[in-house]
This record gives C-alpha cells, sequence and structure tokens, in this order.
C-alpha cells in the first residue's frame, strides 16, 4: 500500500511539473499559423500604459500590443483583456508588467536585505506576498528578480541585488522565481518571474549606472551567468537584457548570450524581454546607426519582445521583406511569447476577480514582512549594550526615526507611506510602554544644518541610553543613483559624535540602500544594527531586535570596506602572485627613508591594510556559538563522488539564537585560477541556550565544477581546502581531494 502511494505522489509530481512547462506546440502552431507578419510583430511589442484612449483600444484590436505596462486599475485591465481577447482578430490576451521588486503594497526590505537573511524561505514567501497582491489589482508579470553580481556599494542598484556571491544569489535568485510563480503559473496568485539584467550589468565600471562592463569569459561564467542559469532552471518564465555592453556588444544585441548560451545551451523557453528603450539606446552605444538597424541586430540576436522605444513595430516588416531578418527568427520569438501566455492561462481566463476579498496589507502579508526585516538585520558591533531592558528611558535620534517613505527604499512604486509602521511609530503603538524622547535633529539624511544638535544632546542627556537612526533616503540608492562617497550623507556623522558627546551609550541603527563606510562612526556608538531599508513593516522588526524580543540573525551578503578606494573588494577574490601576510605595514609604520622593498612587496593598500571593515557572511547575535568536531566523511572522492562534512555548532550563551552556518571551498590547483573561497553551502540552525547539534552538509563533485581554461563546466582533480564557520573570514578547517 505504501508504494503503491508513493508511485501515485510520483506521477502527481510528474504530472503537476509538466502542467506547468507544456510547450502548448500544437496550440501554438495552430495560432501561429493565422498571424500575419503585422500581428506576430505586435506580440514583439510592449507599451507603457499612459492612460485609456482610443488610440490604445485600436491598436489592442488590430493585434499591435503584445504586453502593457504600468496599468494597475483593474478595471481598465479587464476592459483592454475584453478588446485582446473578443476584438481582435486572433484573442490573444495581454501580458500585464509591472516592477514588483520587493513588495506590491506591503514591502518588505530590499532584495539586499533579504539575502542577508541567508534564508530562501523567507525570499520565497515574500515573493508570494507580493505576488498575491499583485493579481489582486491585473498585475501578472514582474521585473524580478535582479540577479546582477554587485561588488560595488557605489552602484545604485546595489540595493536590487542579492549581493556579491554567485551560489547566494542563485539560491535566494530561485527561491524568488519559485515565490513569484508558484507552483503553476496560471494560479491566480502567482505572477510571471523575469530575471535580469543579462549580463553583467553589477560591473558597471566605477559603479556609475548604465556603464560599460569589461567581463572576460572565465568570469562571466564562472560568476555573473551562475545565478541566472539557477533561476532558469528553476522555471523562471522570463528574462530581461541588460543596458550595458560588455567588451562592446550591448547586451540586446549579444548573440551570444541570448542564442548560444541561453538557447542552446541553457535550453531556455520562455521569452526575452529588452530593458526600458535599451535597444534604441544602442544608437547612443555606437552599436548601430538607426532605429531600422537596431531592429534588425536585436531580432538576429534572439531578443523577443521589445520594450516600449518602437524599433520592432516600425522596422521589423520591412526588414523581413527584405531578408535582412528571417521569418524564422519572428516566428521563434512570437512562439517563445505564446507559450508563456498560455502556460499563465491567459487564453483561459485573463481578467482580475474584483469580487475576491482584498489581501492588501492583511494581518499576513504585514507578519510576513516584519519577520523578513528581523531575517534581514545584522548586528555589526554590541559591546554588551543591546538587548536593552524595557524599564529604561530612550532617546530616540536622527532623520530615520520616523521616516515612512525612506524606509520602504528603493524602486517602490504601489506601497503607501501611510502604512508604513516606523520606529518612532511603534514606540507610539505596540512599545507604547517605553519611556522615551524624541529629536530627529536633521530633517533628512542630506540635512546639513546643526541648528539642532544640541536639542539632540539635551535629548541623550535626559535618557537612559540614545538610539541614533540614521543613513540613507530611498531615493539615494537604487537605478540611476550611484554614488562616489558613500560615507553616512550630510552631517549626520557630526550628529553621531554630538550625541555621543553626552557621555551616555548610543546604539546606532542604519537604514540603507547600501552598504555605507561606516569605519570612521563606529567609535561613536556602543552598537551597530545595520538593516537595508526594511520595508513596512521595519519599525515593530527594529525594536523587537533592540529590546531582546527577536535576536538578531542576518549576515552580510555584501563585503563592507573600510573606504570607498577599497572598492572593488570581495571575499571570492584569487590569491595573486604575491598575497598579503596577516599583518602588514601600514603608513604609519613606515620608517622614514625607507627602502624601496622594505614593505614586503605584497598585495595590499598602504593606507587601508588588506582587509575589509566586515567581510562577507559576517553578522553578530545576542548569543554566542561555538564550532567543534569537524568531520569529512572522506579523505578523498572519485569523480562523481559525494563527500559528507559534518561539524557541531553549540549555542554557548543563554539566549535562544539562530546561527547561519557557512560551508566554504577553495580549490588549491586548477587550470585557471580559483578563488581564495566560495561559498558552498549554508543553513539558518535554531539553538536554544546551551544546546547543541550536528550540521551536515553534502557536497559532490558537481557542486566543485567551474569552466577551466577550455571553457568546458567540469570538476579537476586535486586538493581542496574546507571550512565551516560563521563568515568568509573563519571557520574551522579540513583538507580533501579528488581523485
Amino acid at each position: 500500500m505504501k508504494i503503491k502511494l508513493l508511485s501515485v505522489l510520483c506521477l502527481l509530481n510528474l504530472f503537476m511539473g509538466y502542467s506547468q512547462q507544456k510547450n502548448y506546440d500544437k496550440e501554438i502552431e495552430q495560432l501561429l499559423s493565422k498571424m500575419t507578419i503585422e500581428e506576430k510583430i505586435g506580440q514583439m511589442n510592449q507599451l507603457n500604459f499612459n492612460g485609456m484612449s482610443d488610440n490604445l483600444v485600436q491598436q489592442i484590436k488590430n493585434g499591435e500590443v503584445g504586453s502593457l505596462l504600468n496599468i494597475i486599475n483593474p478595471k481598465e485591465v479587464n476592459e483592454l483583456q475584453k478588446v485582446a481577447l473578443e476584438n481582435s482578430r486572433l484573442g490573444i490576451p495581454l501580458i500585464i508588467g509591472r516592477d514588483v521588486i520587493h513588495g506590491f503594497k506591503t514591502i518588505f526590505p530590499i532584495p539586499l536585505g533579504q539575502a542577508a537573511s541567508f534564508d530562501p524561505q523567507t525570499v520565497e514567501d515574500g515573493a508570494h506576498v507580493s505576488a498575491a497582491e499583485a493579481r489582486e489589482l491585473g498585475v501578472n508579470w514582474t521585473f524580478a528578480p535582479m540577479l546582477d553580481i554587485s561588488r560595488d556599494a557605489r552602484w545604485g542598484r546595489i540595493a536590487e541585488s542579492l549581493g556579491e556571491d554567485p551560489y547566494l544569489a542563485g539560491q535566494l535568485g530561485a527561491a524568488m522565481v519559485k515565490g513569484f510563480q508558484g507552483k503553476n503559473l496560471s494560479d491566480p496568485t502567482s505572477i510571471a518571474a523575469c530575471v535580469k539584467h543579462f549580463i553583467g550589468y553589477g560591473a558597471a565600471e566605477g559603479g556609475r549606472d548604465y556603464n560599460s562592463t569589461n567581463i572576460p569569459p572565465h568570469l562571466l561564467h564562472n560568476v555573473y551567468l551562475v545565478p541566472f542559469k539557477k533561476a532558469i532552471d528553476t522555471g523562471a518564465a522570463t528574462l530581461m537584457t541588460s543596458f550595458n555592453d560588455n567588451d562592446g556588444i550591448p547586451a540586446s544585441g549579444n548573440e551570444y548570450l541570448l542564442k548560444d548560451v541561453l538557447r542552446k545551451d541553457w535550453k531556455f523557453d520562455g521569452f526575452v524581454v529588452s530593458d526600458w528603450a535599451s535597444m534604441t539606446e544602442m544608437l547612443a552605444h555606437g552599436f548601430a546607426k538607426d532605429a531600422k538597424e537596431v531592429a534588425k541586430i536585436s531580432a538576429n540576436a534572439g531578443l523577443d519582445m521589445e520594450m516600449v522605444s518602437g524599433a520592432y513595430s516600425q522596422h521589423l516588416k520591412a526588414l523581413v521583406e527584405s531578408g535582412e531578418v528571417s521569418i524564422a527568427d519572428v516566428d521563434n520569438s512570437v512562439r517563445n511569447i505564446l507559450r508563456v501566455k498560455f502556460r499563465m492561462g491567459l487564453f483561459e481566463n485573463p481578467y482580475v476577480d474584483t469580487n475576491k476579498a482584498s489581501v492588501l496589507y492583511s494581518a499576513e502579508h504585514l507578519q510576513a514582512a516584519k519577520e523578513a526585516a528581523i531575517k534581514s538585520a545584522i548586528l555589526l558591533k554590541n559591546d554588551n549594550i543591546l538587548p536593552l531592558k524595557e524599564n529604561i528611558k530612550i532617546a530616540v535620534i536622527g532623520p530615520l526615526a520616523d521616516a515612512p517613505h525612506d524606509q520602504m527604499g528603493t524602486w517602490v512604486f504601489d506601497g503607501d507611506k501611510n502604512h508604513t509602521v516606523t520606529p518612532l511609530k511603534a514606540l507610539q503603538t505596540t512599545y507604547s510602554n517605553i519611556n522615551y524622547v524624541y529629536e530627529p535633529a536633521l530633517t533628512f539624511s542630506r540635512d546639513k544644518s546643526t541648528a539642532n544638535f544640541d536639542k539632540a544632546k539635551q535629548a541623550a542627556a535626559s535618557a537612559d541610553v540614545a538610539v541614533v537612526f540614521l543613513g540613507e533616503e530611498a531615493i539615494l540608492s537604487g537605478e540611476a543613483h550611484s554614488l562616489s562617497n558613500i560615507n553616512l550623507i550630510g552631517v549626520q556623522s557630526e550628529l553621531l559624535k554630538a550625541v555621543k558627546s553626552v557621555g551616555k551609550p548610543v546604539v546606532l541603527v542604519i537604514m540603507a540602500g547600501r552598504p555605507l563606510t561606516i569605519e570612521r562612526d563606529l567609535p561613536y556608538a556602543d552598537a551597530v544594527l545595520y538593516n537595508f531599508h526594511p520595508g513596512t513593516m521595519g519599525g515593530p522588526a527594529i525594536l523587537d531586535l533592540l529590546f531582546g524580543k527577536a535576536n538578531p540573525s542576518g549576515k552580510l551578503p555584501a563585503t563592507f570596506v573600510r573606504e570607498v578606494g577599497q572598492i572593488p573588494m570581495y571575499y571570492n577574490h584569487f590569491n595573486t602572485g604575491r598575497p598579503a601576510p596577516e599583518n602588514v605595514m601600514t603608513l604609519d609604520q613606515i620608517p622614514t627613508e625607507a627602502g624601496q622593498t622594505s614593505l614586503g612587496n605584497t598585495s595590499f593598500y598602504l593606507d587601508s591594510g588588506k582587509d575589509p571593515l566586515y567581510p562577507f557572511g559576517y553578522g553578530l547575535s545576542y548569543s554566542t556559538f561555538d564550532y567543534s568536531n569537524l568531520v569529512l566523511s572522506a579523505s578523498s572522492i572519485p569523480m562523481g563522488g559525494e563527500l559528507t562534512a559534518k561539524v557541531t555548532v553549540k549555542n554557548t550563551s543563554n539566549v535562544d539564537g539562530t546561527e547561519v552556518v557557512q560551508l566554504y571551498t577553495r580549490d588549491l590547483v586548477g587550470s585557471i585560477v580559483r578563488p581564495v573561497r566560495e561559498l558552498k553551502g549554508f543553513q539558518r540552525v535554531d539553538l536554544k541556550a546551551g544546546e547543541s547539534k550536528t550540521v551536515e552538509f553534502k557536497l559532490t563533485t558537481d557542486d566543485l565544477a567551474f569552466f577551466g581554461r577550455d571553457l568546458v563546466k567540469k570538476a579537476e582533480a586535486g586538493d581542496f581546502d574546507l571550512w565551516i564557520g560563521s563568515s568568509s573570514k573563519d571557520g574551522l578547517k579540513a583538507k580533501f581531494s579528488i581523485l
């Protein structure tokens, strides 16, 4: 009976997987055979919705529109879908796109913050909440997750990323795809995901948005493509090209990426959309002379749908007629688009159920957002000041203590700041028992006025502890918001110093869209709790952490540099031929008239040393954890074999906590140079006070494969180091070999 039940379950799982990935070949070919060239090009055309108009209705009737952006009125969505289904010749529904990046109405921490949770389930849950809320208003397609590997905090869009590590970004990106798309794209609470930006956008030179990149093939395949491959394998429905050129070829015209890698190697059968006008931006790049050539380049490269810029609708028909673009390539693009529309169930029902009970800002959604904000917070410093006791008086100071708009973070189109619960608002509601005095001192993060500093000092003097809320406004990160200086902006550092001068303990709470250079601020804070913009429920989440109702467990998804001149600095770097020793001679230690070779001739900065301020994977807790008894199942494994690594982790404190246990490896010798460490696994482990658990990881040789000298992905025989610990800079160490 048990065997029969398992067989039925296996068949059911196979059927469910097949139903989601069904190709709909027969339906697609029947529809395609009826389409005129104009109707085919119409499917490849995406317009931005600028309000209902007779012209738009006529375009939809004519079959000239495949997708609309930025329409969030269910009544209007239904009207236009009805036109598409009932009044156009072939009845092909529209895909309705909208940027739903880290929440729709209920706003979750920015993606970089979610990455700090090291928790795929939290990321999946957040995406599912976002999808359910977006579908309520008619949106069925989002342009997320952003899987650009980000190694430069000057780049504003690091906020949208999942950090600097390809393994972490891949695991969390896949979770986000699952959350958006659910078990079936046709589910009424699912929306299609669009992984972006393909490829290399996060490597923009100098951290300047839209800038060129120069990523060589091995780095491209071993780092930048890794999370995209994971998301595609997970079933991501669509993909977006990036703005940048890499090595002189703009992404929206890169045939190698779109045809060879994406279609041939990865077998992707969804569709590819350009970023906003990124096709016609090839004119500014100097890659095409006019819009007609733009259409030719992108169509021949395999770009299926054009976002807003109109080169396809204006020129593609003539290009097909002249033979400069193959009708076969056009047909393939239309097949890809129709396949996704069929999988989304739009042909059966594209309409919004306006009678369904609203889930916007539901209690369950708000609780999920709060839990995500708690798990995303990183405790960077704690000189025995946190958690705070509830019977003390606190001074609440700073411009981010009550900034409901900025707390939501970048790229929020639909969140309402009136629903944001700030730390100050939480003190007035759920934490109304706390005695506090409030003095913002600054009206916003860029404020340069010191006029209210004395008020801030008086507030601190009247309290037992000062909690200073500093950081960035939402507008200072995100697209087109790059910075060359990533210190706390304005006079915020001076405010912190002024508060500290009173002599009371100081807790610094930061809300920001990127890793800031805060080394200069650390001496003036007894504790530092770092929050990448935490979203709607950031206030109560932060107070739960400050007062010990929750225990910090977040870990850094990106390296924190000491100063901006260290950028790029990331944990999984190459060793170089002259790696720096543990202790290096810094600027102030150099004797006068020193010999030219007296510094050791190794790779480091004379002024800022060799190490970052905080490494990838770092994060403190109110608990303390001890690692012991690292044991490998074997000292060597054959090619194709599997290794088990076990370690004992003990909570050595009297506080229940969660530790993110991290596994790293190093391939000591390869056909190309290998990184000094690579994240290969992580687990969130809950441990009660005094409790020990054995944590187990499994590694196969496939997990250790990389694109070597011949650009073929495979593992190579040789020796490896392995670490299990609490960050990329520590851990118990073992060795093994692949035979």
